[in-house]
């Protein structure tokens, strides 16, 4: 069997950083782990072929080349795969679809001619495909029915699939699932609430693989909530650092997290020994009565501001997740989120309208109120799209606040003074990594960075100070601050695009016809 492996592609987005990764000559942040264990868990007698079309495109050969084509992705990827089911369609190739889009939204895969839906964990689902075709079969609906994997007996992706010069950063999971139960959240939907792991062992062998191949860059830990399982990460943690040790640390890694990361001092500093340099942290708001009423209780617990300082100051680089629209809110909601971002120095705060995803928790409740927008559009989460349901304040004055606040987080000289403070104040890494031979495309980089931003932008001044202040009180987090000052220049472009498009957007809803006066009064009281 001759398998296509595609993997769609994303619109621009908050994480997309296409003008930084231009300065270092990659096109793509990361691979698509969910193909190069796809390729893993099938038949390894088969041939396969795996082309993410964020770096390139499939060529009419490799279409010819096919018996069978696979296709995964996300809901914010929804148009392209469409695309290429018809596309695979028209070339009379059997299709076969599956990841969180096509296992939480199947309906318009179906319609666009997929032959196979493999939904759900492809651990229990793949198989089935298999024994499908074996069978002569022709179509078929794959699912799991509530059974989850035991992820203990996933196989190491294949990451020789894959062209690893067009990525600027690697990624492995080590566990599925989140413990917690945010409304919002279609995570715990998709995966469950029982955190699954694997072993110790496995994740170094994946490590050693990706160290094989030559890979000597950063490692994204694509988890949801890395820390959902404490017991057995800090089990895993205990052995990766030895093993990061004993290869002179050739990875710097990141992951994404729960705020109580911050109460758990033994985790920080496992972290830390095993060379992970930033996490993500799931914010929402710092309004309390929102983050209670969405049942993100976890982060009601301790202060926020005192929680992401500890995190920094341990040595790990926060970035931030922050939404608005939450049932209740107040205005200024947009204007205690730029607040908590500067309290905080946190440089990348990731930003979005509320979105009401299939299946989840908030979506049911909102079908029962009778406030969910049935639109040709699935919810997702991008940054250019509204909220997709009748919020308790009026959406327009939501969305002036959000594109204020994402213009005013981005403004250079208030990002690059986050950027400095952030990093002045955290601990470096105690590691001394084997001496790597700068690449041709860094020290490229580093030039431009300093043209444009120590000489064309009118910056410049503040970029030399802290530059040079961080050099002198600093110098072991260099590497990593000179890095988010290059994302300035992402940011300056994106949210452009951002303020453009919802402007837009809310243009055409404006124009439109409205909920009625009656409805609005009774959700506001």
């Amino acid at each position: 069997m001759r398998v296509l492996l595609l993997y769609p592609r994303f619109p621009k987005s908050f994480w997309s950083f296409d003008k930084a990764l231009e300065l270092i000559g990659r096109k793509v942040s990361l691979p698509p782990l969910s193909l190069t264990t796809v390729a893993a868990i099938l038949p390894q007698t088969w041939q396969f072929r795996l082309v993410d079309r964020n770096v390139g495109y499939e060529s009419e050969a490799d279409w010819y080349w096919a018996d069978l084509v696979i296709i995964s992705g996300m809901i914010v990827q929804k148009d392209d795969l469409l695309f290429l089911v018809e596309a695979a369609k028209r070339r009379g190739k059997r299709v076969a679809v599956g990841g969180p889009y096509a296992t939480s939204v199947p309906e318009p895969i179906s319609a666009a001619g997929a032959d196979f839906l493999v939904l759900d964990e492809g651990e229990i689902t793949l198989p089935m495909l298999v024994e499908a075709l074996e069978r002569g079969e022709t179509s078929g609906i794959f699912r799991s029915n509530g059974e989850k994997p035991d992820i203990t007996t996933t196989p190491i992706p294949r990451f020789d699939l894959l062209d690893l010069s067009a990525y600027s950063d690697m990624s492995v999971q080590f566990s599925r699932g989140c413990p917690y139960q945010c409304e919002f959240c279609d995570i715990i939907v998709l995966y469950g609430r029982k955190p699954r792991t694997k072993t110790p062992a496995q994740l170094l062998a994946e490590l050693q693989r990706l160290y094989d191949l030559g890979w000597r860059r950063s490692i994204f830990v694509v988890d949801d909530n890395f820390i959902g399982n404490k017991r057995n990460v800090k089990l895993m943690l205990r052995e990766l650092a030895p093993w990061m040790a004993e290869r002179g640390y050739p990875f710097s890694l990141s992951t994404e997290a729960s705020v109580d990361l911050a109460q758990d001092q033994e985790l920080l500093d496992l972290m830390i020994a095993a060379n992970f340099t930033a996490v993500f942290l799931g914010i929402e708001t710092p309004d309390t009565d929102s983050l209670s009423l969405t049942q993100k209780f976890q982060n009601t617990r301790n202060s926020l501001i005192e929680s992401v300082q500890t995190i920094n100051h341990a040595g790990l680089r926060v970035m931030a997740g922050f939404i608005i629209g939450f049932d209740g809110e107040t205005t200024g909601a947009g204007d205690r989120i730029i607040d908590f971002v500067e309290a905080t120095a946190t440089p990348q705060a990731l930003f979005s309208m509320l979105q009401a995803l299939p299946n989840t928790a908030l979506s049911q409740r909102l079908r029962k109120e009778g406030r969910l927008l049935e639109t040709k559009d699935i919810a997702n989460i991008h940054q250019t799209t509204l909220i997709n349901f009748i919020p308790t304040r009026p959406l327009e004055e939501i969305a002036q606040e959000y594109v204020r606040c994402f213009w005013e987080l981005y403004e250079p000289d208030r990002y690059l003074a986050r950027v400095y403070r952030h990093f002045i104040n955290m601990k470096p890494q105690p590691h001394k990594k084997k001496f790597q031979r700068p690449e041709v495309a860094d020290l490229r980089a580093l030039l431009i960075i300093c043209w444009r931003q120590g000489l064309k932008y009118k910056t410049r001044w503040q970029f030399w100070q802290q530059l040079f202040s961080v050099l002198q009180h600093n110098p072991g987090v260099f590497k990593h601050y000179l890095t988010n000052c290059a994302h300035l220049e992402h940011f300056l472009d994106y949210r452009q695009i951002v303020k453009d498009e919802i402007e837009t957007q809310m243009a055409h809803y404006l124009s439109a016809e409205q909920p009625t006066p009656e409805l609005e009064v009774s959700l506001s009281s």
